[in-house]
């Protein structure tokens, strides 16, 4: 017997349809809810909602859509899984390195059990988490994930929801934990039946993708309530360690509890009661350090944020590119003002936005690890016309020493899946949506974006299978020749890390940098350890203090000398000064 529910305040009628059986739900206690119980129905008995005599839908709250997000749901039951990480008692994720994964390309099976097979692979690296791109289940068999419509249920063709419990248990028993990007502030086109059910979005606020999700007019206590539920549901459910939302500033609310502050306390007093560390982290492009503000100080109390200004500095100081958002950055000094004060943009003037952008970090207050630092990521590379890796823009040396600054920088570092080897691959931007005026839609709409910025050549097809193709690990790779001295050199970062407090400190206040523009170097103060970074086209001596030992060199460097160490052309030395 299975107790369905479902909330459809609208309805006049509501049944619940498992396969030719049609029952009546009832009105239930709470307001705009229905029920009903089925003694036939079981546990993988597929099931849907039929409103006022209309067509069969997926319930919002599915767990599982082994036909597709248009088909019915299937009941299941997330306690049945029999876990083997009861002594996992989870970890902090602030400080740790963070290794983003997008499932469907991580193997040539696409599929969590694919992936079970390569974590050895991130344990041997050093990772400390794995973070999951969107895995709620989305029209087709492959995509990026940012067009889901059943935000409860798990990707089928990944291996559904008993193949993410095999991967997170997996995960635990090698000391590894998980995190999961999910999307509250908007649904895909295809398969998104929640406005049928009630009034789950509102035309009192307009985003990039239409209509907002409802947070704050009519019927929004039930949407809120949907959102921290399916929060909580993962975090429990799957005992996934923690969550990254998707473009928080995109979620519209006016209310006097903001649905992030709601969602953060929520996840506190469920790490209360697991007794294992949980963690939000946020996407925002607002640079507005009050959403990482802890409650107590008048904060929304999200753990941790994605900060892409550290992401720009990096990049454009070592590709020379300054188009679009990239336009302010490029210099020494808007890197060292990132590496020191977390935004480049606080309060500054932005010229790709045409006006003042951000607010100043608190350092006193917030620390390093609360920003997440990275010198690549799914969307900067998979939202470049090509899908174009760092490995195809920079040199050997310069992908070093972009490494070098993302993993001894005071953040929580982020890599993008085979970055630590450069991969060739590309990542780009693919779809599978079954609808061809949808696909063709989404074609043409790529095309016009990137001819708007100037691009001439050809924008791959996100629907053709070729460019899914394309986007797959090829892990032969890592163990080639060619590979394998990067692969090392992150390896070694990584170890590094690990074993010098120094590196480990979040502090923001104790980093300072020593640059000089037009030499073209800088130095990079973390305690007693030096980062020294030399990005001319010439050896030259780097002013570092007189250094006790180098503990990692991407060259063979000369003997410190007057005035400071000898550096090769695009290189960089990690030493610990005297004290």
């Amino acid at each position: 017997m299975t107790r369905f529910t479902v909330w459809a305040p609208n309805a006049k009628r509501v049944d619940v349809v498992v396969g030719e059986l049609r029952e009546p739900m009832e009105r239930g206690e709470r307001d705009g809810w229905w029920e009903a119980e089925v003694a036939s129905a079981g546990i993988g008995a597929d099931y849907a909602f039929s409103l006022d005599g209309g067509p069969p839908r997926p319930d919002p709250r599915s767990l599982h859509q082994p036909h597709t997000v248009h088909g019915p749901s299937r009941v299941v039951d997330p306690a049945r899984f029999p876990w083997a990480d009861v002594g996992w008692a989870g970890r902090s994720v602030l400080g740790a390195v963070v290794y983003e994964m997008h499932v469907g390309t991580f193997t040539d099976e696409g599929t969590f059990d694919g992936a079970v097979a390569r974590l050895d692979h991130l344990a041997d690296l050093g990772v400390g988490f794995v973070e999951l791109m969107p895995v709620a289940a989305f029209p087709g068999c492959h995509g990026w994930g940012y067009d889901g419509v059943a935000l409860w249920a798990v990707h089928d063709p990944y291996g559904g929801p008993e193949g993410l419990q095999r991967f997170v248990d997996a995960c635990h028993a090698r000391g590894i934990g998980v995190l999961l990007d999910v999307v509250y502030n908007h649904l895909g086109p295809s398969g998104n039946y929640l406005a049928e059910f009630g009034p789950y979005f509102t035309d009192r606020h307009r985003t990039p993708w239409g209509w907002a999700v409802n947070l704050d007019d009519a019927g929004s206590d039930e949407v809120r309530a949907f959102i921290v539920g399916n929060a909580v549901h993962w975090l429990r459910d799957f005992h996934v360690d923690g969550l990254r939302l998707d473009a928080v500033h995109a979620l519209a609310d006016t209310r006097a509890v903001h649905i992030l502050e709601e969602l953060s306390t929520a996840v506190d007093r469920l790490a209360g009661e697991l007794g294992r560390p949980l963690t939000v982290i946020a996407e925002t492009d607002l640079n507005d350090p009050r959403i990482v503000t802890p409650r107590e100080h008048r904060g929304l109390g999200v753990h941790a944020q994605w900060n892409d200004d550290f992401h720009h500095a990096v990049h454009s100081l070592l590709t020379g590119e300054r188009h679009g958002y990239y336009g302010d950055f490029g210099s020494i000094g808007g890197l060292a003002k990132t590496l020191t004060r977390v935004y480049f943009h606080d309060g500054t003037w932005s010229s790709f936005r045409e006006r003042t952008h951000g607010r100043p970090v608190d350092t006193e207050l917030l620390n390093g690890h609360q920003f997440l630092g990275f010198a690549q990521n799914h969307d900067q590379i998979g939202n470049r016309a090509l899908g174009d890796r760092t490995s195809a823009l920079l040199s050997p040396d310069r992908l070093r020493i972009a490494a070098a600054l993302v993993l001894t920088a005071p953040f929580t570092p982020l890599i993008f899946m085979g970055e630590e080897w450069g991969a060739s691959t590309p990542w780009q931007y693919f779809t599978n949506h079954p609808e061809p005026d949808l696909g063709r839609a989404i074609r043409e709409g790529r095309t016009r974006e990137f001819a708007r910025h100037g691009w001439t050549g050809q924008v791959p097809d996100p629907q053709a299978p070729e460019t899914f193709a394309h986007s797959r690990l090829d892990w032969a790779e890592a163990a080639s020749e060619s590979h394998r001295s990067l692969l090392e050199w992150y390896r070694a970062l990584i170890s590094l890390r690990r074993r010098e407090p120094d590196l480990a400190d979040p502090r923001l206040t104790v980093v300072s940098v020593d640059f000089d523009e037009r030499a073209r170097w800088l130095v990079i103060r973390r305690g007693a350890v030096r980062i020294a970074v030399n990005l001319a086209d010439h050896p030259q001596t780097v002013p570092v203090d007189r250094l006790r030992s180098i503990l990692l060199s991407s060259h063979d460097v000369a003997e410190h000398g007057e005035g400071g160490l000898r550096l090769p052309a695009d290189s960089v030395a990690i030493g610990r000064a005297d004290p």
